[in-house]
């Protein structure tokens, strides 16, 4: 991907955009330019959404494997704790 990254001013409240340039492969652009065809839809907002879309399915992997490599750092905690658990209920029983 070939991409030119700069700031641009959209008139709604002051907010600075980053115009931005890339190469997509031909089949990624004919596909795109049919939906916005047949949808009616502003070209940059159809890429703005597509982009946010796809990074918050990124946040979201990154935030499972965090939450993943947390869980392997206190499940041998978390195994003695049950067994800590179940003894103390055993001598109650008893």
């Amino acid at each position: 991907m070939v991409y030119a990254i700069g700031d641009t001013h959209s008139g709604r409240e002051g907010k600075m955009s980053k115009a931005l340039s890339l190469k997509l492969k031909d089949e990624v652009f004919e596909e795109a330019e049919t939906i916005l065809r047949k949808t009616r839809r502003p070209r940059n907002a159809y890429y703005n959404e597509a982009i946010n879309l796809y990074n918050k399915l990124w946040k979201r992997k990154l935030l499972k494997k965090i939450l993943a490599d947390e869980s392997a750092l206190v499940a041998e905690n978390s195994l003695e704790v049950l067994q800590a658990f179940e003894q103390i209920e055993d001598q109650l029983d008893e």
